[in-house]
């Protein structure tokens, strides 16, 4: 498992005085609230404030004081260490735990591993890379079992799916 956990690009700044603007990748935009230092590059930053958005979240850093300091960090990804993420419920993963999972079915075809997920608004939908691309909604009637410490997923075959 990644040690590290990816919660966010910074893809713009914001105002004069070293804002940044962040795309936050995941569920609950209001866990930024909790956060009070993450890394960027693998270098801790602290949080000075933190401001939400409908669907972005605006971060004042700790020595980050112009626009120009700011702009250095467009695109850049922020990052928590595991132990400081967000503990998830039962059943729940982290997408850096999904992505390079092989995927088999109940009568072991091998499908290819997960490249991407795709966040859908009503479900997610693992994209798997094979001989073949497929499209794996992450829904209880396709997906039997995931088992993140073997790297593996298993669904459904094809045909069972509703």
């Amino acid at each position: 498992m990644k040690e590290m956990i990816t919660i966010g690009q910074i893809i713009n700044t914001h105002g004069l005085k070293g804002e940044l603007k962040v795309y936050p990748l995941t569920d609950d935009i209001r866990r930024y609230r909790k956060l009070s230092k993450f890394f960027i590059d693998g270098i801790e930053k602290k949080v000075v404030w933190c401001k939400l958005q409908t669907d972005r979240v605006i971060l004042k850093l700790e020595d980050i004081n112009t626009i120009e300091e700011a702009s250095n960090y467009k695109n850049k990804y922020i990052e928590v260490k595991r132990e400081d993420a967000v503990k998830l419920e039962e059943g729940r993963f982290f997408i850096a735990d999904i992505i390079g999972c092989s995927v088999i079915d109940t009568e072991n075809v091998n499908f290819g591993t997960v490249y991407d997920v795709i966040k859908t608004g009503s479900n997610d939908v693992y994209w798997v890379k094979g001989q073949e691309d497929l499209m794996v909604p992450a829904l209880e009637s396709v997906v039997v079992k995931i088992d993140i410490e073997n790297k593996q997923i298993v669904i459904k075959p094809l045909e069972q799916w509703q």
